[in-house]
C-alpha cells in the first residue's frame, strides 16, 4: 500500500474517517506506546477534568429549592416534595439520583456554584455551548478556552486530552488542539498505519495548509507514544460516562503528562418526561463520577484532581405541559475532589424576579474558569477569559 501525502490527506476524508476522529492529533488506545514513564507528570500538579453535559440541565431539579413555594407552584405535577430531595440545608437539596454527590458534600469535596450565566443570555443550545466553551459572550471567536490556555503554554500535544472521537470547541486553539482519544476506536491495521507514516514527513515545498497537517500528525505520534498501555474498560458502556472517567483514572495514575481532560454525558433536552429522563442521566453522573474520585482517593495524585461539571444553560423556572421544562438560562456548575473548599458558592436566584420567566444569573461563568486557570492550572487566566473576572474562593489553598 502507498504512503499516503499530504496532499492526498487534504483531499481525501476518507483517512479522517478511517481513524474514527475529527481532530487535529488523533489517537487510539491500541496503537500507542506510553510516554508516561519518559516524562511523567510532576508531583503536585494540579489536573482539571472537565465535564460537559450537553442538552441544558435542568438546575431547579438538579439542585432543588424544595422549601420555596415558588418552586412548587411553578411546577405542580414535576416538583420534588420535601421528603424525595437528598438535604443540603433547610433550603436546597440534591435531585434524589445524586446521592454520591451528596456524600461528597458531607466530605466537604463538592462544590456548587449557584446561578452561574453569562450576559445577554441565548437559549439556542449551539450558541450558548458556544458561548461556554469559546468563553466570549460577546461575540464568536474560533478558539476555545483550553485551546488557549494551549497555545499559551507550550506545545506538548498531551496538555489537553479530549476522551470521545470529536474535539469540543473548548479544545481548539488558535496554534495548538488538545489530542482526541475514542474510546470505541479500534486499531489502524498495519497497511493504513503504514499509509498514514508520511503524514509526518516535511516537506520545503508544503503550503501553510499542508504543513497543518504534517505539524498535527507529528503531534499524533507523540500521543501514540503516551497511552498505548492503558485500555478502555469495555465492561462498563452501560453508562457512557463510566468507560471516559475510567480512561482518565488510568492516565492519571499512569503518570500521563497531561493537565486537562475532557468528558462528556448528552442528552439533558428535557422538554417531556424531565423527571424519568433526568433521574436517569444526574444517576449515571453521579456513578461515574463518584466511582471515579473513589478510585483515586487512595492515590497520591487524587489529591490534584478537581472535576469541573457545567451545562450550557438551564431551564424555565415554569414546567410545560409535557411534564418537561424548555431552554431557560442560569444553573448550578459543580466542583468536585479533594482541593475545592466543599460548600455554596454564589447567590441562590429568586423563582420570582425572573427575566421573561427565566433565572437571573447571579454568577458569570467566566469567574470560575478564571479560578481553575489560576489555582489548578496555575497560569495566568486573562489572555483567556479578559480581563475583570476574579477568583469565587472555589478552591483550598
Amino acid at each position: 500500500m502507498p504512503r499516503v501525502s499530504r496532499r492526498q490527506f487534504l483531499v481525501g476524508t476518507g483517512v479522517l474517517g478511517a481513524l474514527g476522529v475529527v481532530g487535529a492529533s488523533a489517537i487510539t488506545w491500541d496503537e500507542l506506546q506510553q510516554r508516561a514513564t519518559t516524562t511523567p507528570l510532576a508531583a503536585g500538579s494540579g489536573i482539571l477534568v472537565v465535564l460537559t453535559l450537553y442538552g441544558g440541565n435542568d438546575g431547579i431539579g438538579t439542585v432543588i429549592p424544595y422549601a420555596d413555594n415558588a418552586y412548587h407552584d411553578a411546577r405542580p405535577e414535576l416538583a420534588y416534595r420535601p421528603e424525595e430531595v437528598l438535604h443540603l440545608d433547610d433550603q436546597l437539596g440534591l435531585n434524589p439520583a445524586l446521592k454520591g454527590l451528596s456524600g461528597l458534600w458531607s466530605d466537604h469535596q463538592l462544590a456548587i456554584v449557584r446561578g452561574v450565566g453569562y450576559p445577554r443570555p441565548d437559549h439556542s443550545h449551539f450558541r450558548s455551548m458556544d458561548i461556554w466553551q469559546t468563553a466570549s459572550p460577546t461575540e464568536p471567536v474560533p478558539t476555545g478556552w483550553i485551546g488557549r490556555w494551549l497555545d499559551a503554554t507550550g506545545d506538548d500535544p498531551v496538555r489537553a486530552v479530549n476522551i470521545g472521537p470529536v474535539l469540543p470547541q473548548l479544545a481548539l486553539g488558535a496554534k495548538h488542539t488538545a489530542a482526541a482519544l475514542d474510546p470505541a476506536s479500534a486499531p489502524l491495521s498495519a497497511d493504513l498505519a503504514a499509509a498514514l507514516s508520511g503524514l509526518g514527513a516535511a516537506d520545503p515545498a508544503d503550503s501553510p495548509a499542508r504543513g497543518q497537517v504534517c505539524t498535527g500528525y507529528q503531534s499524533e505520534q507523540v500521543v501514540r507514544q503516551t497511552f498505548s498501555s492503558l485500555k478502555p474498560d469495555r465492561g462498563k458502556a452501560a453508562n457512557p460516562l463510566t468507560p471516559q472517567l475510567d480512561l482518565v483514572s488510568q492516565c492519571i495514575k499512569a503518570g500521563v503528562p497531561t493537565r486537562v481532560y475532557s468528558v462528556s454525558l448528552g442528552g439533558f433536552d428535557t422538554h417531556a418526561d424531565e423527571r424519568h429522563t433526568q433521574e436517569q442521566l444526574l444517576g449515571r453522573m453521579d456513578e461515574a463520577v463518584t466511582a471515579f474520585l473513589k478510585d483515586l482517593s487512595t492515590h497520591p495524585r487524587g489529591r490534584d484532581v478537581v472535576l469541573l461539571a457545567y451545562s450550557e444553560f438551564g431551564r424555565r423556572v415554569a414546567a410545560n405541559a409535557s411534564e418537561g421544562t424548555d431552554h431557560g438560562t442560569a444553573g448550578p456548575v459543580f466542583l468536585a475532589g479533594a482541593p475545592v473548599a466543599g460548600g455554596f458558592h454564589g447567590e441562590e436566584p429568586s423563582l420570582t424576579d425572573l427575566d421573561n420567566g427565566d433565572l437571573k444569573a447571579t454568577v458569570d461563568f467566566r469567574d470560575v474558569y478564571h479560578e481553575v486557570l489560576h489555582r489548578v492550572l496555575s497560569t495566568d487566566p486573562t489572555p483567556i477569559v479578559g480581563t475583570g473576572r476574579t477568583d469565587l474562593g472555589l478552591l483550598t489553598a
